[in-house]
């Protein structure tokens, strides 16, 4: 555990104030559900709630079938990181943060069909290297929230993206949001 330096208070109701520098470290925004677990030495852990992190393994399965059947690499996408990624650039992409564009697409509900040279092409990530050629981003909706996204990417110069890799996209977004539902 990484120590900060900073100490805080419990006050009378037992709330705690998690200072400014780690929340916004770990983007942390009011409103935003945080996990509470203890541990054997008695130390309470607060984690930032991933809604869909819950379907991570399920996620995976279902992102490595898209890959397979498409040969595309797909990713999925809560409103930080990258939970599962399939294709060629999984390496790549896994664990990683998403960009603040893309965070802002997932909040406004876009979807998102663009090559690399239009002006509506979303780095997916901050140290995004531009290799990417075309995408497709649909943001997943559960219960009325925006929660996450389902990204169909292509290194391939000579593929272009349409209707199908949109809808595909926008089918894996509605399935993974209803998943959350129940």
């Amino acid at each position: 555990m990484k120590a900060t330096g900073i100490v805080r208070r419990i006050d009378d109701l037992g709330r705690v104030v998690v200072p400014k520098e780690i929340r916004r470290t770990l983007r942390i925004r009011e409103g935003d559900p945080l996990e509470i677990f203890t541990d054997r030495e008695g130390e309470i852990i607060l984690k930032k709630y991933s809604p869909i992190g819950e379907l991570g393994q399920f996620a995976k399965q279902y992102a490595d079938s898209l890959a397979q059947t498409t040969g595309l690499i797909i990713a999925i996408t809560d409103k930080d990181q990258f939970i599962a990624v399939a294709g060629p650039a999984k390496k790549d992409l896994i664990t990683k943060g998403i960009s603040h564009d893309l965070e802002e697409v997932i909040n406004e509900r876009e979807n998102i069909i663009a090559a690399k040279e239009d002006k509506n092409f979303v780095r997916i990530m901050n140290d995004d290297d531009g290799e990417y050629t075309y995408q497709v981003i649909s943001p997943i909706i559960s219960e009325g929230d925006a929660i996450g996204a389902v990204i169909l990417l292509t290194k391939d110069t000579k593929v272009k993206f349409g209707d199908m890799e949109t809808k595909l996209a926008a089918t894996a977004a509605v399935f993974l949001g209803r998943q959350m539902e129940q």
